[in-house]
C-alpha cells in the first residue's frame, strides 16, 4: 500500500523577486513562510539591516533573522550592464517583483515597470515605502515609528524632567504595510496566472498605519456632521463619547482590573455577559442595582460599581479569573507586556517557536493553520550573497563559463 503523498506547500511554484532595503522586505516574508522561492537581490556590500536595531544574536540583528528566514540572497552590482542583465533574466523567471524601499529606486537603472513587461508580461510588482510614491512626503526619509505618529496612534509622553519621550507602543505601519501588500501582491499573481496580464501597484506604510486607524479617523469625520444626524450611543444617552480607546477611559464595565498576581480586562458591556458575571461572583445585588443597558453600557463614570469591582477582581489570581470566565460565560482576558505573554498557555498552544539553532533566534511562524498540514520549515536567515552560484545555475541555468565570466566582470560584486 502507498502511502499518501504530503501536498505542497500553499505557494509552491511562486517566485518572488525581492529588492528591499531594511524592514519592508518582510512583505515577502508571508510568501516565503508559505513555500515561495522568494530571492533578495543585495548590492554588493549587502543590506545593512543586518546591523540595525537590537537585540543583535551573535553578530546578526533579529531584524535580519525575522524578516528574510527561509529567502536566498545573490548579490547583483545594479551599476554595470552584466548586473542588470543578470536581474532581467531573474524577472523573466519570476511572478512577481517587490521593491522595497524610496520610490522608483528600480526605475532610476532603467527597470521601470514598462521594462519589467517587456521581459515578463504576466510580471506583478509592488513598491512599498514610507510615505508611498505620490503625495509631499513621496521622497522624505522615514523610519520604523514615523507612520504611526503620522497616524496618530502614538501619543507623545512627558517624563519626570518634562521631557517628550516615545512611549512603548506596537508598531503598527511598518508590520501592517508589508501584510497588506502580500494581500495586494497575492491577488495580483493569482489575475495574471489567469489572464497573463500583470500590473503595477504601490503602498505607503503610513498608509497602513492610517488605515488601521479608520476607526478614530471616521469618528471624527463623522463629529464634523450636525449632532441630530450623528449622536453617541444608546446606552450612553447619546452623548458623544471621544473616538477609539479615549472614549474608553472613563468606562467601568469595560476596564483594566488588577487581579491578585496581575492585571485582566474586563469586557462585559453586553448586559447578559454583566448578569452572568454578578451570578458568578455571587453578587445579584450588583446587577440589580446597575442593570444597564443591553448592548454597548459601559457603566462609564460610575464610581461607586468601580471601587466594588475593584476590590472583587483583587480576590483573584488572573489565572483564576480566566477559568473563571470560560466557566460562567463572561468576556476577561489577561494583560501582559511582551515578555509574559510568552508564558501563557493559549500562546504557547498557538505559537510553537522556531528553535534558536534553526532560524539563529526563537522566532513567531506565521498565524495560520492550514488544516492537516504543516507550513514549511524555514530556513536562516540568509548571509550576504550566501546563494549567488545556486541561483545562477539552478534558477538562470547559467553554466560555468557564464558564472566565471560574471565574477569576472563583478557583475556580483
Amino acid at each position: 500500500m502507498t502511502e499518501p503523498t504530503s501536498p505542497p506547500p500553499l505557494l509552491d511554484g511562486v517566485r518572488i523577486i525581492e529588492f528591499s532595503m531594511l524592514g519592508p522586505g518582510l512583505l515577502s516574508t508571508f510568501f516565503s513562510d508559505l513555500g515561495a522561492d522568494v530571492i533578495k537581490v543585495e548590492p554588493p556590500a549587502g543590506d545593512y539591516i543586518r546591523q540595525m536595531t537590537w537585540p543583535i544574536i551573535e553578530g546578526v540583528s533579529l531584524l535580519h533573522l525575522h524578516t528574510h528566514r527561509n529567502k536566498r540572497s545573490i548579490t547583483l552590482d545594479l551599476k554595470t550592464p552584466e548586473g542588470i542583465s543578470v536581474f532581467e533574466d531573474l524577472i523573466g523567471s519570476a511572478d512577481a517583483v517587490v521593491e522595497a524601499m524610496r520610490p522608483g529606486a528600480m526605475a532610476r537603472m532603467g527597470l521601470t515597470f514598462e521594462r519589467l513587461t517587456e521581459l515578463n508580461p504576466k510580471i506583478v510588482f509592488c513598491g512599498i515605502s514610507g510615505y508611498g510614491a505620490t503625495g509631499p512626503y513621496r521622497d522624505m526619509p522615514s523610519h520604523g515609528i514615523a507612520y504611526d505618529t503620522w497616524a496618530g496612534l502614538i501619543p507623545p509622553e512627558l517624563d519626570d524632567d518634562g521631557f517628550t519621550r516615545i512611549p512603548a507602543f506596537p508598531n503598527v505601519g511598518i508590520n501592517v504595510g508589508p501584510m497588506m501588500g502580500a494581500f495586494g501582491l497575492l491577488a495580483g499573481i493569482t489575475r495574471a496566472r489567469a489572464t497573463g496580464i500583470g500590473c503595477q501597484m504601490e503602498l505607503a506604510q503610513s498608509d497602513a498605519a492610517a488605515y488601521m486607524n479608520w476607526y478614530v479617523i471616521e469618528t471624527n469625520l463623522a463629529y464634523q456632521r450636525p449632532e441630530d444626524e450623528v449622536t453617541g450611543n444608546a446606552a450612553d444617552d447619546f452623548e458623544r463619547r471621544p473616538p477609539g480607546l479615549a472614549g474608553m477611559y472613563e468606562g467601568v464595565r469595560y476596564q483594566i482590573y488588577e487581579s491578585s498576581d496581575g492585571h485582566v480586562l474586563f469586557m462585559a458591556s453586553e448586559q447578559a455577559f454583566w448578569k452572568n458575571f454578578c451570578e458568578g461572583v455571587g453578587r445579584t445585588e450588583l446587577f440589580d442595582q446597575f442593570p444597564g443597558s443591553k448592548y454597548a453600557d459601559h457603566a462609564r463614570g460610575n464610581t461607586a460599581l468601580q471601587i466594588e469591582l475593584r476590590d472583587i477582581f483583587r480576590t483573584k489570581s488572573t489565572k483564576e479569573w480566566l477559568d473563571f470566565s470560560i466557566e460562567i460565560n463572561t468576556p476577561i482576558a489577561p494583560v501582559y507586556d511582551g515578555a509574559s505573554m510568552a508564558d501563557d498557555p493559549q500562546f504557547q498552544h498557538r505559537f510553537p517557536l522556531y528553535p534558536a539553532d534553526q532560524l539563529g533566534a526563537e522566532q513567531m511562524p506565521l498565524p495560520l493553520k492550514v488544516i492537516g498540514e504543516e507550513l514549511p520549515n524555514p530556513t536562516k536567515a540568509p548571509t550576504v550573497g550566501q546563494h549567488n552560484d545556486e541561483v545562477l545555475r539552478d534558477v538562470l541555468g547559467y553554466d560555468d563559463a557564464k558564472v566565471a565570466a560574471l565574477n569576472e566582470a563583478k557583475a556580483l560584486g
